[in-house]
């Protein structure tokens, strides 16, 4: 199967690199090369089956549509909204953060 394209936001992009300066950093290279491919996994998975992610956060946040899909082997959460033609990833964020806070921050313009 093929998937659409997923498509990282600014927000998103700059969530990864928080999380890959953290994990390179507090646990090694190893750890942060792993939460990439897990992160990419993800995106694959997401491609592939849009309609597997959950949408509790879509009624917490009042947002029709956003998704949520756990990245495999780490506590984080993919944030994405299914289009017709990709995905667009609005953020990428660690699960114990308060989610409706990070999701409606300053930066909640970006996505």
């Amino acid at each position: 199967m093929t998937g659409r394209l997923v498509v990282p936001r600014g927000q998103a992009e700059r969530d990864v690199e928080l999380a890959v300066d953290y994990y390179a950093a507090e646990a090694g290279e190893a750890i942060a090369m792993g939460f990439i491919a897990a992160l990419q996994s993800a995106f694959m998975f997401i491609g592939d089956y849009p309609g597997a992610g959950s949408l509790r956060y879509a009624y917490e946040l009042d947002l029709p549509g956003l998704c949520a899909h756990r990245v495999k082997g780490y506590p984080y959460l993919v944030f994405y909204l299914e289009r017709e033609d990709r995905i667009d990833v609005w953020r990428v964020l660690h699960a114990r953060n308060d989610i409706p806070l990070w999701m409606s921050g300053p930066n909640a313009e970006d996505v």
